[in-house]
């Protein structure tokens, strides 16, 4: 019986030991940490999502998954309740996306923010706060896959279009003709071999050329000068212009004095003219006239007493 007393009292000992390493290992193992809770609230799928799964705020782990539900309240809508650091920068602008490691598909919730808002979010158990899901590029591709296949298949049909025997021929003879026009290109540099042999001659030329009107430029130069010295002497007081103009204004000035002096004599002159013309023809018609005087002489035309003879 003393024997079965001791090794009694040894079990229970060792279990008591047992449990208080137990205890003491929950005890120093207990997490210290005043988690923040936030809720996630969706209508997109989160596949690969379990609870206890990391969350990290722009790659750093800030927290985990407590808990995956469907919102009682509104159907089809999934509740996401996680527990992060209470040191993380969660603003009004901070949005979740979920992120998949690897190949595995396991998912985690990936938390960011636009700076749009910077404004802390107060949250605490009898009040959380709501971060919204926004999809990822899985769920844009899901969304999108159907667009993307439709647009797969009208290229594929236009591909297939394109390869038609009779497209191909066509393409056949764009390469045909683009090798023949290759080989016209080709011969170009051929056929401008002497052209580009002749430049040099050609340039000498030019040089030539340009010397040769270069002198002459400054020919026309000296007699542009010249006819410019030219001007200004004829022009220049005293000068040969100023001597005919002063010759011209005597010249008319005599011309002037001749009109008022002479041009009354010749008049009169003219005059005495005429009347010895007239005395003369008197004498030829009537001779006698001088030993008996002028007759009577007939009035002539536009005279007095004038009239035409019948």
């Amino acid at each position: 019986m003393e024997n079965k007393s001791h090794a009694l009292l040894a079990g229970v000992f060792t279990l008591t030991l047992l449990v208080i390493a137990i205890l003491l290992g929950l005890w120093f193992n207990r997490d210290r940490v005043q988690w923040v809770p936030y809720e996630i609230a969706t209508k997109l799928s989160v596949p690969g999502l379990n609870p206890q799964a990391a969350v990290r705020y722009r790659g750093l782990d800030v927290g985990r998954v407590d808990r995956i539900i469907f919102d009682p309240a509104v159907p089809g809508q999934i509740l996401v309740r996680i527990s992060i650091k209470p040191d993380t920068p969660v603003t009004q602008s901070t949005y979740a996306t979920l992120g998949y490691q690897g190949v595995t598909g396991i998912a985690y919730v990936q938390l960011d923010d636009d700076g749009s808002k910077p404004v802390r979010i107060i949250s605490s158990k009898n009040q959380v706060a709501r971060i919204d899901l926004r999809p990822s590029i899985f769920d844009n591709l899901q969304t999108r896959g159907l667009a993307i296949l439709e647009q797969t298949e009208a290229l594929t049909r236009r591909f297939n279009t394109l390869l038609e025997p009779e497209n191909q021929k066509a393409m056949l003879a764009a390469f045909d003709n683009v090798s023949r026009a290759a080989t016209a290109i080709e011969a170009i540099p051929k056929q401008l071999e002497p052209t580009l042999k002749n430049l040099p001659a050609l340039s000498a030329e030019a040089q030539k050329t340009l010397a040769a009107l270069s002198v002459l430029s400054k020919d026309a130069s000296s007699l542009t000068g010249n006819l410019n010295l030219m001007t200004t002497r004829l022009q220049a007081p005293g000068g040969p212009l100023q001597t005919f103009t002063t010759s011209a204004e005597r010249l008319g000035s005599v011309a002037n004095q001749f009109e008022v002096d002479v041009v009354p004599l010749a008049h009169d002159v003219q005059s005495t003219l005429h009347n010895v013309n007239r005395t003369i023809d008197g004498f030829n018609q009537r001779p006698q006239g001088i030993l008996f005087g002028a007759g009577k002489t007939e009035p002539g035309p536009g005279e007095v007493g004038f009239a035409v003879p019948k």
